[in-house]
């Protein structure tokens, strides 16, 4: 065996594996094809549809969702606390706005489980 081949061979070995992510959201992706959620500005939310279309419950308030940020699938891993419902986004206060009391909230993304895509949130 070469050197170089003997050394590919010890670094394939020794080095370390990534370790795969655990974060249930890295997959996910916008509309414009980029990330939209990961493990500290997404979570679990439960969700209902009224006359003015979807909200979600995040921070201890229904805030209102833009159906342009509305993805209908399952997430692996979901433990189904909130009915397949998960919220990505922050509050515009985060990205100092705003007050933090007036309620407004920027979605990245609102999953929904694909069951719910026959509601009509229009």
């Amino acid at each position: 065996m070469s050197s170089k081949t003997t050394v590919a061979v010890v670094l394939a070995v020794c080095l370390p594996l990534p370790i795969q992510a655990h974060d249930i959201y890295t997959h996910l992706l916008d509309g414009r094809g980029k990330s939209c959620c990961n493990d500290k500005d997404c979570r679990p939310a439960h969700y209902r549809v009224t006359s003015k279309g979807l909200q979600m419950f995040v921070d201890g308030r229904w805030i209102d969702v833009p159906s342009s940020a509305i993805q209908y699938l399952a997430i692996p891993s979901d433990t189904g606390e909130t009915r397949g419902g998960h919220w990505c986004g922050g509050s515009a206060y985060e990205r100092n706005f705003s007050n933090p009391d007036d309620g407004l909230y920027v979605t990245k993304c609102a999953i929904l489980p694909p069951q719910s895509a026959s509601v009509d949130l229009d």
